[in-house]
């Protein structure tokens, strides 16, 4: 069953419209509907706040302001305990922090009463002056968070009191020293753009409360038991009083892995005992939830004449918005996930530090702060590259990690890095020989190729952690449990297979519960690439357990010891002998009647010590028009070593995807605010997600390297498939035009600009 494109589990009810996501699972006919009213100013206080008069719409059941919402803080970020990330929330608050942030809830019978009321609530707001820049941030006069109870786990640095959410250092060597052994250095900003996360299914919960007067939240969340952590914490409930049930997820990205709509929801249900839903508009998913974090990056780095690095040091600032949520591990992260690849380096120095501002908080978007980081490391290794006058290529292989290394700033062996084999693989596929650097293709027309290298983890070595149960059914088949969190990418199936294989049967013989607090076990969630390796490892010790203890009842059913027994899809027969047998369906019958069988149920967890690397290579075609600084993308190669691909189909379409997504954020995608804060790119039709034409042709392909680790040898892939296409297409524009673009996204506004910088710069040098 590994390395079989396998047909999703739930693709037939998805091509059919069977009910399988969060609206279709509203069964309450007396379901209440909550709105919220949203604050028009980035940064403001609540002087008054009168409801009275929208409480008297027919049927509008409560409002809800600060004044009636217990004082818990909590994080939106729904991650591992214990999070990185400040405790700087709670449900409503006086002090206002953003264009679009919570001012009061209304809980209505009818959406068009909910409407009607939010017309209705007075405030009087007392405008504060907002820090829309981030490089203003740190000790300005307006404080975001005054509160004296925020806290944060880890020191990192956080005060608050000075709009500094945390900061980071990372490296190794002396970078002072270093640098005057270099022939060549430059030094480069680069800024990464907020990019929203645009899936389809907008945030959305549906709460009630149980025959045993629990609260059941419905949400198309990624992290289960984390989200069921933060509501209770918000709320101020127990985790005995809540059960969480994941639906389908229609498509996440890092963006369902937030408390927001689930702890309001389940508050006003806790409130009044009534079952309620919070489905956001498209337009609040846009202006009130994440975004990818923008990030500015200085870098200074330095090689001798043969193209070897021997000092790399970057300074980046990232904007937090109104909350801390996970941009403490995203500054770190774009440094843990982009600089080890270039280890050989003597000296690394980074140095990371994020602020508060009035924009909408940044969040985990695919990528995690390393789509950001590679970005800029690796368009300063292509800028060195020239200043050296040696082909990218040559500079990265002289420069870049090899399997077998560990030490410096990499923390655990590196057992599997096939990246000669992408580079070289790349290289054909693209045709860098015969295209590199440029090739004029009409009067107007130039193209240009351009490449880079990214890499990820798989999971949180010492955090992340997964627990699986399997049992047998009467039927011979098996059911498994676990509370990873299919998005869309088809980890069910993924992790189906898996099972499959370590059970030797097939995926039709594998059913799947995913995302039941009350049922499935613990697992960390989706997010940081960890589905895959984390839950799959945990997958195969519950199939180990699951096999051991139904040889032992064949055992006892045959007479056999159970050393000469094997496992076979439908049945357990002697080793060489498949005459002598006993079917699953037979076992599992037993086992549910009588002392003499036991239930066959088994379960494991796997918490994992190490986090292998997956590596990327791509690369760009891109074509210029030298008049307008139109540019096309022609053709898009990636070569991944995500270990085994345990199903090639999956892998391709994810791998597709996340290069999609990461186009987007090279070329087209934006979240733009106004001069007083407020976002202006709050729809499908001012926000400029890429087409299928705009994407040209992409070619994906796989050099897997066993990862000894790994379930199967299998790495991650999710999100490793972002970080190639900017710093690449960069390249491969500057090859074309020789304009160098660093600040996302690159738009032909941009190219044109610095096309007629450069032509005026050059008639200035001819003159003088």
């Amino acid at each position: 069953m590994v390395n079989k494109s396998v047909r999703k589990k739930d693709s037939e009810s998805l091509l059919s419209g069977k009910p399988v996501y969060m609206e279709d699972m509203i069964f309450h006919k007396d379901v209440l509907t909550l709105k919220a009213l949203r604050s028009p100013y980035a940064f403001a206080k609540i002087r008054n706040i009168d409801v009275e008069t929208a409480k008297k719409v027919p049927e509008v059941v409560d409002i809800y302001t600060y004044k009636d919402v217990p004082y818990n803080r909590f994080t939106e970020c729904c991650e591992s305990y214990t999070e990185a990330s400040p405790y700087d929330r709670c449900l409503l608050e006086p002090l206002l922090r953003y264009v679009g942030d919570e001012v009061a809830i209304v809980a209505a019978e009818t959406e068009e009463a909910a409407e009607k009321a939010l017309k209705l609530i007075k405030v009087d707001y007392e405008v504060l002056e907002p820090i829309l820049d981030p490089r203003i941030a740190e000790g300005h006069s307006s404080i975001i968070h005054p509160e004296e109870d925020i806290f944060c786990s880890f020191p990192y640095g956080h005060n608050h009191l000075k709009n500094i959410v945390s900061e980071f250092n990372y490296g190794k060597g002396d970078v002072d020293e270093e640098f005057k052994n270099c022939d060549v250095i430059i030094e480069r900003t680069y800024k990464t753009q907020a990019q929203s996360h645009c899936m389809l299914e907008t945030h959305r919960a549906y709460t009630y409360i149980d025959a045993n007067g629990r609260i059941v939240i419905i949400s198309p969340t990624q992290t289960p038991y984390h989200m069921r952590r933060q509501v209770c914490r918000a709320i101020g409930i127990p985790a005995s009083k809540v059960r969480l049930i994941k639906p389908r997820v229609g498509g996440g990205f890092g963006g369902k892995k937030i408390a927001l709509v689930e702890p309001f929801a389940a508050f006003v249900t806790w409130k009044t005992g009534r079952p309620c839903k919070f489905i956001y508009t498209r337009n609040e998913t846009f202006t009130s939830t994440n975004t990818r974090h923008p990030i500015i990056f200085d870098v200074k780095i330095g090689a001798d004449k043969e193209g070897n690095i021997k000092a790399i040091e970057v300074n980046s600032l990232n904007n937090a918005g109104a909350h801390g949520g996970d941009s403490v591990i995203i500054t770190m992260e774009a440094a843990q996930n982009s600089l080890p690849t270039y280890n050989k380096v003597p000296a690394i120095k980074y140095t990371g530090k994020t602020v508060y501002t009035n924009l909408q908080p940044g969040g985990a978007l695919r990528g995690y702060g390393a789509t950001q980081g590679t970005f800029a490391l690796d368009s300063a290794i292509n800028e060195l590259s020239v200043a050296l006058d040696m082909d990218p290529v040559e500079v990265k292989l002289k420069n870049t990690i090899r399997a077998g290394e560990v030490g410096g700033i990499v923390h655990n062996t590196i057992r599997s890095f096939n990246i000669e084999r992408c580079i070289e693989r790349g290289k054909e596929l693209i045709g860098w020989d015969e295209k590199y650097p440029r090739k004029e293709v009409g009067y107007n027309k130039v193209r240009g190729i351009g490449m880079a290298l990214g890499t990820h983890v798989s999971g949180v070595a010492g955090i992340d952690k997964s627990g699986v149960s399997i049992r047998l059914v009467e039927d011979g088949t098996y059911m498994m449990l676990t509370s990873s969190g299919d998005t869309g990418t088809g980890s069910d199936t993924i992790l189906s297979q898996i099972a499959a294989e370590a059970l030797n049967t097939s995926v039709d013989n594998i059913q799947i519960l995913a995302g039941d607090t009350d049922a499935c076990p613990y697992d960390t969630g989706a997010f940081a690439s960890s589905t895959t390796y984390v839950s799959g490892n945990a997958v195969i010790r519950a199939a180990k357990e699951m096999e051991t203890l139904v040889l032992k009842s064949a055992e006892k059913k045959l007479n056999i010891p159970a050393a000469t027994l094997e496992l076979k899809e439908d049945r357990v027969c002697l080793r060489g002998n498949e005459d002598v047998f006993v079917t699953l369906q037979t076992l599992a019958e037993d086992s549910q009647a009588g002392p003499d069988y036991p239930i066959l149920i088994a379960s494991a967890s796997s918490g994992i010590t190490e986090s292998p690397r997956p590596i990327m290579a791509g690369f760009a075609e891109v074509e210029v028009d030298k008049i307008t600084g139109e540019v096309k993308l022609v053709d898009y190669v990636a070569v991944i070593d995500c270990g085994t691909v345990i199903n090639p189909n999956l892998a391709k379409i994810q791998a597709e995807g996340g290069l999609t997504q990461g186009i987007g954020m090279a070329m087209f995608e934006e979240v733009i605010h106004s001069d007083t804060g407020k976002l202006m790119t709050n729809n499908f039709m001012n926000y400029n997600v890429p087409n299928r034409k705009d994407i040209g042709n992409i070619t994906v392909e796989f050099q897997p390297q066993y990862e000894p680790t790994g379930p199967f040898g299998a790495k991650s892939l999710g999100e490793i498939v972002t970080h190639t296409p900017s710093p690449a297409i960069a390249s491969a524009i500057y090859n074309a035009v020789g304009v160098q673009i660093r600040d996302l996204p690159i738009t032909p506004e941009k190219v044109y600009k610095a096309m007629k910088e450069k032509e005026l710069n050059n008639v200035v040098n001819k003159a003088i």
